[in-house]
């Protein structure tokens, strides 16, 4: 890439300014209009490939300070390397910590004529893959397949026996997900306008969070299990702090929407909550600056669901107009759709590598699309999804859907050909929704009887 203009105009500077103040997707915007092809390039490789490694940086600031370097007039100018010695110094900072760590692994050997054995990644990488297929709890006779390094292995296992009910609400259950990495909690909300968490273990209700006054019509909560955030038929989302379980305590209200809230999603880096509803918008959050910085407005119809792709540049949206919507999240702008559903989208969900994209529409079909061709791959058939009802479908791992059905029924797909697995029958009502949980290999179905089941293989 070629350096970039010494005298950079005016909305480089803003970009530089948006970046002094954290604010990276404003810093992106003021870029739009940048007509320097070099602006251009920079800036798709910093929000499609290297906005997502923010999370992994070392220290506060240090992800800024890189990109405040594609339109720097020097390398100095950022703050991170005003005391930079050049490139021949780090080079030959390199190439010693690369001979000291050596001579720490070596020892007094003859580090020079040390060399890496052939094909030495590619045995780590076999071995780590056998790793995980030795050390999980399910063994089947099928010979495991591993087709990709982007997903951790996963045995095809399929829930065939009930384990648990969870009763407690007082209506319909619309929404369900499990809480933290372990799982150890299960969120629920209900048409009652209350949300209960649970012990997975002993099927007890922890706590009840009341303060919507309306239906709950989606859950979502943050990777390490402290925040749940609700959307409810009141117009709004609401925050809780659910640090200690026993006692949650309401954070804030988003009261941002003109009408029911029937999606919500977290940004990939927790920083910004994407709401989509009744108004036929969605609607990107700031969490941290606390107000919305963005909406998408393009849909005829109510939005039902929407979440963002985990590079954190593209917002995906599924609508009441049958269509589902692919936004450029800086600029706002409609990139793509599919158009193919002859009912209401209910439902969009993304595997684990984000390469598919998993729809459901009342038309009795749930189907499965390449995310980058946006060609049909596989229909799901056999469930009853055609009413005024929210049926969600969700990939339970890399061989399996599953998605609930108006005739009470959990549906269990194979994710490649399409046909039935399994059902699931214990329900007295219209199953709403199924989320499984892969490291307890459980799943657990919300419905119209109030209840919650969670399946298991036995």
């Amino acid at each position: 890439m070629d350096p970039p203009d010494p005298n950079p105009s005016y909305p480089a500077l803003h970009y530089r300014e948006g970046l002094s103040s954290n604010n990276l997707i404003k810093a992106n915007k003021d870029l739009f209009d940048e007509n320097d092809p070099r602006i251009k390039s920079a800036l798709s490789v910093l929000t499609k490939r290297l906005k997502s490694l923010e999370r992994h940086q070392t220290f506060t600031g240090e992800f800024r300070d890189l990109c405040y370097i594609l339109t720097a007039k020097s390398i100095q100018d950022a703050p991170l390397f005003k005391s930079w010695d050049g490139i021949v110094s780090a080079r030959q900072k390199l190439a010693d910590d690369l001979q000291s760590f050596l001579e720490l692994e070596f020892g007094d050997q003859e580090v020079d004529n040390i060399l890496v054995p052939e094909n030495r990644l590619s045995t780590l990488l076999y071995q780590a893959v056998a790793y995980q297929v030795f050390n999980n709890k399910y063994h089947t006779e099928q010979s495991p397949s591993v087709s990709t390094l982007l997903e951790d292995y996963e045995p095809p296992v399929v829930p065939n026996t009930m384990k648990n009910v969870y009763s407690g609400h007082k209506a319909n259950i619309k929404s369900v997900t499990f809480i933290g990495e372990d799982g150890d909690f299960i969120a629920s909300g209900s048409s009652d306008n209350t949300i209960k968490i649970w012990n997975v273990e002993t099927s007890k209700i922890v706590c009840t969070l009341n303060g919507h006054t309306s239906r709950i019509w989606d859950l979502c909560v943050d990777k390490s299990g402290s925040t749940l955030f609700s959307a409810s038929g009141d117009k709004t989302v609401k925050i809780w702090d659910i640090r200690d379980i026993n006692t949650p305590t309401l954070v804030h209200t988003i009261s941002e929407s003109k009408g029911d809230v029937y999606s919500l999603n977290l940004h990939p880096l927790e920083s910004h909550l994407v709401m989509g509803g009744y108004d036929k918008t969605v609607k990107l959050y700031d969490l941290v600056v606390g107000r919305v910085v963005q909406t998408f407005d393009d849909h005829e119809l109510s939005v039902s669901s929407a979440l963002i792709n985990p590079l954190g540049n593209l917002m995906i949206s599924g609508s009441k107009d049958h269509t589902v919507k692919f936004w450029d999240i800086m600029s706002g702008t409609v990139v793509n759709r599919i158009k193919n559903h002859l009912g209401e989208v209910t439902s969009i969900s993304l595997n684990n590598s984000s390469t598919q994209i998993l729809t459901s529409a009342k038309d009795n079909s749930n189907r499965l699309w390449d995310l980058r061709t946006l060609k049909p791959l596989c229909k799901y058939k056999g469930h009853q999804n055609t009413s005024k009802n929210f049926i969600r479908s969700n990939f339970m791992n890399n061989s399996l859907i599953v998605g609930g059905s108006e005739d009470g029924k959990v549906y269990i797909w194979n994710k490649d050909t399409g046909d039935i697995v399994i059902n699931l029958e214990g329900h007295r009502g219209i199953v709403y929704e199924a989320k499984w949980h892969a490291k307890r290999g459980l799943l657990c179905s919300a419905s119209d009887d109030s209840n919650l089941i969670t399946w298991w293989y036995k």
